[in-house]
C-alpha cells in the first residue's frame, strides 16, 4: 500500500538492519484516520472469507484490528501479554518469545470469547519471525476455531515469519513488505 510505504519512508527510523521504529503513527502515537484507512484495507482483503471475529495481541495491533473489526462488523478479541488478576480462571496460555525485546511472555486468552464455530482474522502491526502470530495460532487451535488469515501492517520480508505461517496453511496479507533496510534507506517489495 503506497500510502503506508510513503509514511514509513517519511517517519520510520531504521535502528538496525532488522529493527524499524514507527512510533510516531503506529506504536506510541497513533494516527486514527490513517489507522482507519489501514484497518479498512485489511478488512477489504478478507471480506467474504467468513470472518466472525478479529483477534490481536496487545498493544500495537489494537488500533488496526479495531478498525478492521468495525469494517467487517464483527467483535475484536485482544490477547493479553501480561497476567491479569481478573483473568485467573478459564484462560488459555502459551509462551511466546519476542525477537525485538529478547524476552518471553505468556500470551493469555479468555476461553469464553472464542468458540469452535469462530473463523478468526489475526491482525497485528508487524510480521517478522512470526513468533507472536504462531503463539496466537496455538491458542486458537486449542479452541478448535479456524483461521481466516493474518493481516499485518508491515512485514519484514527478509525474516522468516511469512514462510513459517504459510507453511502452517495460513494466508498472510501485508500492507507494506520491506525487502531490506539499512542506513541507505528502506527498500520495499512489490
Amino acid at each position: 500500500m503506497k500510502a503506508l510505504e510513503d509514511r514509513i519512508q517519511q517517519e520510520g527510523l531504521v535502528l538496525s538492519p532488522s529493527i524499524l521504529k514507527v512510533d510516531s503513527f503506529i506504536n506510541h502515537q497513533v494516527d486514527p484516520a490513517f489507522m482507519q484507512l489501514l484497518g479498512r484495507e485489511i478488512a477489504r482483503h478478507f471480506q467474504g472469507k467468513g470472518v466472525t471475529k478479529v483477534m490481536t495481541i496487545e498493544s500495537s495491533g489494537i488500533a488496526p484490528a479495531l478498525f478492521a473489526a468495525m469494517e467487517l462488523g464483527v467483535p475484536m478479541v485482544i490477547l493479553k501479554k501480561q497476567n491479569s488478576e481478573l483473568l485467573k480462571t478459564d484462560v488459555l496460555q502459551t509462551e511466546v518469545v519476542s525477537y525485538t525485546k529478547e524476552t518471553s511472555y505468556l500470551l493469555t486468552m479468555a476461553r469464553k470469547y472464542i468458540s469452535d464455530e469462530d473463523h478468526i482474522l489475526l491482525v497485528d502491526d508487524f510480521l517478522a519471525n512470526g513468533e507472536a502470530a504462531t503463539g496466537a495460532l496455538r491458542l486458537i487451535r486449542k479452541t478448535h476455531a479456524t483461521v481466516a488469515g493474518l493481516g499485518v501492517l508491515i512485514e519484514k520480508a527478509f525474516q522468516p515469519g511469512r514462510a513459517k505461517l504459510e507453511g502452517q496453511g495460513i494466508s498472510v496479507f501485508a500492507l507494506a513488505r520491506i525487502g531490506s533496510m539499512d542506513e541507505s534507506g528502506i527498500h520495499f517489495l512489490p
